[in-house]
């Protein structure tokens, strides 16, 4: 029955009774389609016609009348020396061109990362993604080849395994501190669908959206995270001490009796060394602190770098004339070597020093 309904003129059409369908071939007998056959193409597809084993056409949402060498009945009479059968081969496949949402992803191990506050920090993360085909002739000559139906379960293994070859790289080019990630999440995921739509440019396939849902590290980093938040709420260590030592007290005087006693004995003597310690920190705190080292200077002499010295050795080498107004000076906290006049610091050393020569006419 095939063999006598493919002797008519076909209406080619697809309508897609699944959500996972990417690519889908005309069931046509022997591929042999006829000539004026009527193309129905729906929005949200396009259809690509191969005509004698060449990609002949892609047409977009329309009614079109295809062109082939195959006449009803009549190529089929001349194909006896081919057991009847036309070998003018012509096939239609309808690609999806809407937006393949239920994608997801994930990092089966850990994405190790560099992170300022934290140093090496392995990172995992998961989230979904968008797919869809903006140029069908690339998916079918890159991807599909002659497969009658191409489903996204085919596809999306290879699109898990790029997304997480880029996401370390996304991450690290990034430059977000690992406390700032969650916050930055949607521009990260935007960067990384730009760099997956380019890498698969190739194939025909973009990635429009592209989702982190979540960003965690290991335990022991959740832990020290969580014990720096307490620091930051209870602020002064020590005065939460003395806070807790002095609400103590009253609970160890409502609870007479041995375990009372102890209580109330452990909590006195440890306000106690608060106390003392309260105490000699004022007395320290009275004791001022050691005086300032005095700077360091390095002079360039003959183009050679010489010292260190202090004030008083700087006064001997302007007493010598190594240190004149145009000599290069360097000490710590300066970005860069500067002429010794363009230092406040030495100006009293160079008052009585004459400034250079004018040119001699």
């Amino acid at each position: 029955m095939d063999r006598i309904r493919g002797e008519f003129i076909d209406i080619i059409e697809w309508t897609d009774d699944g959500r996972d369908t990417i690519v889908w071939r005309f069931p046509r007998y022997g591929n042999e389609i006829k000539m004026g056959a009527r193309l129905v193409v729906r929005e949200s597809q396009v259809a690509v016609f191969v005509n004698e084993g060449r990609l002949a056409d892609v047409y977009q949402p329309g009614t079109y009348t295809l062109s082939t060498q195959n006449m009803p009945v009549l190529s089929t009479l001349k194909g006896w020396k081919h057991g009847f059968e036309s070998p003018f081969k012509a096939e239609v496949y309808f690609v999806t061109t809407r937006q393949f949402t239920d994608f997801k992803w994930g990092t089966q191990n850990p994405v190790i990362l560099r992170d300022a506050e934290f140093g090496m920090v392995r990172v995992r993360a998961f989230g979904t993604f968008a797919a869809q085909v903006v140029d069908a002739a690339a998916l079918l000559r890159e991807l599909v080849g002659t497969d009658p139906q191409f489903r996204t379960e085919e596809v999306g293994e290879h699109l898990r395994q790029l997304i997480v070859s880029k996401l370390g790289s996304a991450l690290g080019a990034s430059g977000v501190p690992l406390l700032d990630l969650a916050a930055r999440q949607d521009g990260i995921g935007q960067q990384l669908a730009k760099a997956l739509t380019l890498e698969l440019s190739a194939t025909g396939i973009a990635i429009p959206r592209f989702y982190i849902e979540n960003i965690s590290v290991p335990p022991e980093v959740e832990a020290a995270i969580d014990t720096r938040s307490r620091m930051a709420i209870t602020g002064n260590l020590d005065d939460y001490a003395k806070l807790q030592a002095a609400d103590a007290i009253p609970l160890a005087a409502a609870n007479p009796g041995t375990g009372g006693d102890a209580l109330g004995l452990g909590v006195g003597m440890a306000l106690g060394q608060r106390i003392v310690q309260s105490t000699s920190g004022a007395a320290a705190a009275a004791v001022p602190p050691p005086l300032p080292a005095a700077p360091r200077w390095f002079i360039a002499v003959g183009g050679q770098q010489q010292g260190p010295y202090d004030e008083s050795a700087l006064a001997g080498q302007v007493t010598a004339g190594n240190l004149t107004r145009t000599t290069l000076v360097w000490r710590s906290g300066q970005a860069a070597w500067q002429p010794a006049d363009q230092v406040p610091e030495l100006a009293s050393l160079l008052a009585d020093v004459p400034p250079p020569l004018p040119p001699q006419g």
